[in-house]
């Protein structure tokens, strides 16, 4: 089923959930990687084209909730505040993304950067000379503090209160990819 029901999500919604999930462990491990390198490029050379690929299946996956699909309810007996501090959670990723992906293109459109990544010849600036240097570091350390509580949460549902929340959130018999 391609799109969500009331108790799981749909497969089109797993997989931008699942290939979000994974790009941005690898943009996160990069990132993190090359301002500690003393030649950041060859991370830069991932970095760069997933964080642009990234922003793309981030408005995918906005428009998809916008214009095709709703949400499964939320899980029974969840408390209230549970449900609202989720909801701030997801909306908090959403800012915190947009925020990277502002902040890292100005970084390279400022800094000439992206030319020299690919193709072009010299060095690479020095990145904390430029005003997005600090929010995309800011950003980055929330993204990390924000997967560790989303991720906290799904094994706290899946291990203490005992919810489905993977076969929630996975491919199942009714969700195959088509």
């Amino acid at each position: 089923m391609m799109k969500s029901s009331t108790d799981r999500y749909g497969s089109v919604a797993v997989t931008i959930h699942w290939l979000s999930a994974a790009a941005i462990l690898v943009l996160l491990g990069t990132g993190f990687r090359a301002a500690a390198s003393s030649d950041p490029a060859m991370f830069l050379r991932v970095h760069v084209p997933l964080g642009i690929a990234t922003l793309a299946l981030t408005i995918l996956r906005v428009a998809w909730w916008l214009a095709f699909d709703r949400k499964p309810a939320p899980m029974a007996n969840t408390p209230p505040w549970q449900e609202r501090l989720a909801r701030g959670v997801h909306a908090a990723f959403y800012i915190v993304l947009f925020g990277m992906f502002g902040s890292g293109i100005a970084l390279m459109a400022m800094s000439g950067a992206g030319a020299i990544l690919f193709g072009g010849t010299g060095s690479l600036p020095d990145f904390a000379a430029y005003a997005p240097r600090g929010p995309h570091g800011i950003g980055a350390m929330a993204l990390v503090g924000l997967l560790v509580a989303h991720v906290g949460a799904a094994l706290y549902h899946a291990f203490v209160r005992r919810e489905a929340i993977f076969t929630r959130l996975w491919y199942g018999k009714d969700s195959a990819v088509r």
